[in-house]
């Protein structure tokens, strides 16, 4: 009786201090600046596609790592979460991945077409003409963006979709 009074007295303490600790971390001003990688000094997260049409997603950042899977579509977006040497962190629009070694990654930017059906309009206007109609997991290679809109290039058409029915480009991105 006495060591289960000890525990659940130890674990108290425990919930306490995460309590605390979460309760004077909100407290803290957020910090503005973007976090930059400490290989690159470029942003995390920061959004990238796969260079190649085949690459392992490792584990951990090494060779000496397993190979969870291997993604297969050349200029999917990716999202880097993390460096290590010359290994990058990164997640699909699923949330799934791993360490990727930097050679299988470009910065030319791409998206992927997430939800329905989107329109590929002439002008960045609900109302504006449709130059295509592309489906739900097309990659098309991301050009400007205004806040609400990013001009895409796919399956040799150009145009304009709303930012919200993408993933690969930020909310807040916008591009020249």
């Amino acid at each position: 009786m006495r060591n289960v009074v000890k525990r659940l007295c130890a674990m108290l303490g425990v919930v306490c201090l995460v309590t605390n600790l979460a309760s004077h971390a909100a407290a803290q001003p957020v910090n503005e600046t973007p976090t930059l990688g400490p290989e690159t000094n470029l942003p995390l997260p920061r959004f990238v596609s796969l260079k190649t049409s085949e690459s392992n997603v490792r584990r951990g950042p090494s060779l000496s790592h397993r190979i969870d899977w291997v993604f297969t579509r050349r200029h999917m977006p990716l999202q880097v979460i993390a460096e290590y040497g010359h290994w990058r962190r990164v997640i699909d629009r699923d949330g799934q991945g791993g360490w990727v070694h930097y050679t299988m990654l470009s910065g030319a930017r791409t998206v992927l077409i997430d939800g329905e059906i989107t329109a590929l309009r002439a002008r960045p206007e609900e109302g504006a003409l449709e130059n295509a109609m592309l489906e739900p997991g097309v990659i098309a290679r991301l050009g400007q963006c205004t806040p609400d809109w990013c001009r895409l290039t796919a399956g040799g058409y150009r145009g304009w979709a709303p930012k919200a029915t993408l993933w690969g480009v930020a909310e807040s991105e916008i591009r020249d």
